[in-house]
């Protein structure tokens, strides 16, 4: 295994807590708030108009592309220029020299992204269960909260992926496959992951207690097991490899060809369709996990011969 190195002299715990906040404010306040000034110029009409739509969206198309900018400033600003300043300011590191401190080859970046598409097939059984799944009784009312909460991320999932023109489709995939996988892997993995393996001691704590943050952060409960295991997916990939870039390509082309296949849906170009939660039929999926579990291994095993041949 790759030895990780954590990101802070202090006391894990507390510097958990500072990405975590840092991540939060950027995220939640500061990203959107520039988002939206930013969005102001593409739409026709005042910010106060604007306003009141953007809490309505599905029944006012024309802030799609307003919406979608608000969106990437969200990433942008909260998930990679914010933490960026973080990591220089408060932690003295640079994360330009961080994220190119290890070199790859193509070979691996094309097993990384065949590993993720075969996993989409082994998650889609995952997706299923966790779709239609039951809590008990005395969590009716969270579960009745819960799935209106997934109900509305669908139908502005639906609402951000209905593009009109390629124009629309390449900006969506900035902002829906580019920005996150950038952002996202850079607090949850490069920040988070080493220092809660400072906290625990145990890598694949490490690894499994950062994919349920990031599952929990994206709030959608009917689809948490799924995208904890795509979550740990990276974390073991960043964990074996130690090269941060590896898991953002893994991230970007599962956030990305489900864009693509969404949008080659609409146009009629294919059938199959990415919003469905059905498992894929069952010889689909045990090819596939055959071919997971040995792009993995050989990963694994690729990236430890590295490792030693370094140390030796």
């Amino acid at each position: 295994m790759s030895e990780l190195t954590g990101i802070s002299n202090r006391h894990p715990l507390i510097s958990v807590i500072f990405i975590l906040f840092t991540m939060a404010i950027g995220f939640i306040v500061i990203g959107p708030l520039l988002g939206f000034l930013i969005a102001l110029p593409f739409y026709d009409g005042t910010i106060f108009e604007l306003t009141e739509k953007i809490s309505n969206p599905i029944n006012n198309p024309e802030i799609r592309m307003p919406l979608m900018i608000i969106q990437g400033g969200a990433t942008l600003f909260g998930l990679i220029l914010i933490p960026f300043l973080y990591l220089l300011s408060i932690e003295k590191v640079n994360p330009i020299q961080w994220l190119t401190s290890k070199t790859t080859s193509w070979l691996i970046i094309l097993i990384t992204a065949a590993i993720v598409l075969s996993f989409m097939a082994t998650n889609s059984i995952f997706i299923e269960w966790n779709a239609t799944f039951t809590f008990p009784e005395f969590l009716k009312d969270f579960e009745h909260w819960a799935r209106e909460r997934e109900d509305l991320a669908e139908k502005l999932t639906k609402f951000f992926v209905t593009f009109e023109t390629n124009g629309q489709f390449l900006i969506g995939v900035v902002v829906i496959a580019v920005l996150p996988a950038i952002g996202e892997e850079l607090v949850f993995r490069g920040m988070l992951q080493p220092e809660l393996f400072r906290a625990t001691g145990n890598h694949h704590a490490a690894v499994w207690i950062s994919a349920i943050i990031f599952s929990a952060f994206h709030m959608q409960f009917f689809g948490f097991v799924p995208r904890m295991l795509l979550g740990a997916l990276f974390g073991y990939l960043y964990l074996w490899s130690g090269n941060l870039l590896l898991p953002m390509v893994a991230h970007f082309v599962n956030n990305g060809f489900s864009v693509l296949m969404m949008y080659l849906y609409q146009k009629g170009t294919v059938t199959v369709d990415m919003e469905s939660p059905e498992t894929a039929p069952w010889p689909v999926v045990l090819i596939f996990t055959t071919i997971f579990v040995a792009l993995l291994y050989y990963f694994k095993k690729y990236h430890q011969s590295v490792n030693q041949q370094s140390i030796t």
